[in-house]
């Protein structure tokens, strides 16, 4: 399957800098797959587009501030943050590499440094705070920024806040579940009220999300783990939905592989954590998710291709040419789709 499937074009000045406000104005593309059509909503509507017994599956996952700037050796230096490990050490990757040798000790402040314990596969290192615990955490969050995006200039607005779901509980991801960005808890609210069930379970979002795919088959793409967990309340609350024959939406493509990875057909969902490297794109067998919520992702992403897998090719890209026709705002502070 060619990589040149996925690729569009999109002007630069649909990739939204900033957030709607408030949050659950943005536009909503509503794509229903069965009737081949199209239709322009605001996000609020999914009051409406949601039924009573629908399982609203989001991602709690939360920002943590993992840009850590390196002043001693440039206004470019930097560490990035991947994985807490425990006792100190952390998983990350960083920039200029001539400093993160094995062995080295580089200064972040006065109060904080870091030695790198060894150089791993794909540019990443183990590191080594000379702090540990409560102490950390502190000097990190005092430290540390939101790492935006690229295409995010990161000049409007208040990142910590704006880059942030409203519902996020547990810290360690180096990037926004951007679906859920959307969602104010007024909305929230207004779902429960309707009789929507409402779970969450835990996608620590990696940089692998996000590696470009590089191969011009996208079979032989390889995923990076990232961090998983769902819980015996989700797991309750779906499994009754799976005997009701009740929908499972999930917010964000980081859900869906959450999901996808904690179902078996043999025994449905069950409580478990750890690692899952699934990826989705056309001709997946779809094992539970029925509605998705989703942004308009990066030409030749896995994350689009995952979105093809659910909507198919054919309609995704003609909703995507639809998109950039009438204008809607792309990328990680852009508009969404709920796709059914």
């Amino acid at each position: 399957m060619k990589l040149a499937l996925f690729d569009y074009d999109l002007p630069r000045e649909l990739i939204a800098q900033a957030p709607v406000r408030p949050r659950d104005k943005c536009r909503l593309m509503h794509v229903g797959v069965n009737e081949n059509k199209i239709i322009d909503r605001v996000f609020s509507d999914l009051v409406d587009l949601l039924k009573r017994g629908d399982v609203l599956v989001l991602n709690d996952s939360k920002v943590i501030p993992a840009r850590l700037r390196l002043p001693d050796y440039g206004n470019k230096a930097e560490l990035l943050l991947i994985r807490d490990l425990g006792d100190g050490r952390w998983l990350a990757m960083g920039k200029p590499g001539k400093i993160l040798k094995e062995g080295s000790v580089v200064r972040i402040n006065e109060q904080l440094s870091f030695s790198v314990e060894s150089i791993n596969g794909y540019g990443q290192r183990t590191v080594r705070f000379s702090l540990g615990g409560k102490a950390l955490q502190f000097e990190l969050e005092k430290a540390g920024s939101t790492p935006l995006p690229p295409y995010i200039s990161g000049e409007n607005g208040n990142p910590k806040v704006d880059y942030q779901t409203v519902y996020a509980k547990n810290s360690g991801s180096v990037a926004a579940p951007t679906a859920g960005l959307h969602f104010t808890r007024s909305l929230l609210l207004k779902l429960a009220k309707k009789g929507v069930k409402i779970v969450s379970v835990t996608l620590h979002v990696g940089p692998g999300t996000f590696t470009p795919v590089k191969v011009d088959d996208i079979r032989s793409h390889k995923m990076h783990g990232e961090y998983f967990s769902i819980g015996t309340k989700a797991v309750n609350a779906l499994n009754k939905a799976v005997a009701g024959h009740k929908r499972i939406i999930a917010a964000g493509t980081t859900s869906v592989r959450v999901l996808e990875t904690a179902f078996s057909s043999e025994t449905g969902f069950s409580r478990m954590s750890g690692e899952t490297s699934i990826f989705i794109y056309p001709g997946y067998k779809w094992k539970c998710v029925t509605g998705l919520i989703t942004n308009f992702h990066l030409p030749k992403s896995t994350l689009l291709m995952l979105v093809c897998a659910f909507a198919g090719r054919d309609l995704t890209m003609m909703a995507y040419k639809t998109a950039i026709e009438k204008k809607y705002r792309f990328y990680s502070y852009g508009d969404a789709m709920f796709i059914e």
